[in-house]
């Protein structure tokens, strides 16, 4: 075995090691409560993992796009498409399928927020730090890019990869039940196909996050949502 070769084997392995682990901290929190929130965990092992196997910060997707309006223009259209297959497509399905519904989970997790402005500014807060940012670091950039390497890099390989971050992200979500887990893993699945058209540019995911959550919050805050 030459040298190239046994390096991207080491790569392909180490990978696998990085994903593998990574899934079993969102299982054993989420599942299982025997370990911290996974999301600052992922936070740290992606701008770990990324400074010491690709060289810089900027690797992890987040410099100045070529245009601006083209990313937030497919963001938009991103949060759009999950926006709408919830409210007519994976909302009904779930209910179809007979999944049953944390009802309200996601809104609890906030707090009450029906006209109480302060508590709608944290939910802000919180949907685009924690949420936007490190979710999507630690859910599209890292999950979906280690097991992209796995299976070779490639086009075909991170879509494979998407299908697998987003089942785990669906687990992200166990609290809001079978229901919940569903709808957000297909909901993590248009986010991640946006990153992946937008050439793997993570502004698009995280934008496309945020409006989603910061429509939620608008709704709750409204009354039009519980």
């Amino acid at each position: 075995m030459d040298a190239a070769r046994r390096m991207g084997v080491v790569a392909r392995s180490l990978s696998l090691i990085e994903f593998a682990l990574g899934a079993t901290i969102v299982i054993a929190h989420n599942v299982y409560h025997i370990v911290p929130n996974e999301v600052p965990i992922l936070f740290v092992f992606c701008i770990v993992s990324v400074r010491l196997r690709e060289g810089s910060f900027g690797a992890i997707g987040l410099g100045r796009p070529k245009s601006w309006l083209k990313t937030v223009a497919l963001a938009v259209a991103a949060a759009a498409v999950v926006l709408l297959l919830g409210q007519f497509v994976t909302d009904p399905l779930a209910a179809w399928l007979h999944l049953r519904s944390n009802s309200g989970a996601a809104a609890n997790a906030l707090g009450a927020m029906r006209g109480q402005v302060w508590t709608a500014v944290k939910g802000l807060g919180l949907v685009w730090t924690f949420a936007a940012f490190g979710e999507e670091i630690g859910y599209r950039r890292y999950l979906l890019g280690r097991a992209a390497d796995v299976l070779g890099g490639g086009q075909v390989a991170q879509w494979l990869a998407l299908l697998a971050a987003s089942v785990l992200f669906g687990f992200g979500h166990y609290y809001q039940g079978p229901a919940g887990m569903f709808t957000t893993a297909i909901d993590g699945f248009v986010i991640g196909a946006a990153y992946l058209l937008g050439g793997r540019n993570l502004w698009v995911a995280v934008l496309a996050h945020g409006l989603v959550d910061t429509t939620g919050i608008a709704l709750l805050f409204f009354g039009l949502a519980d």
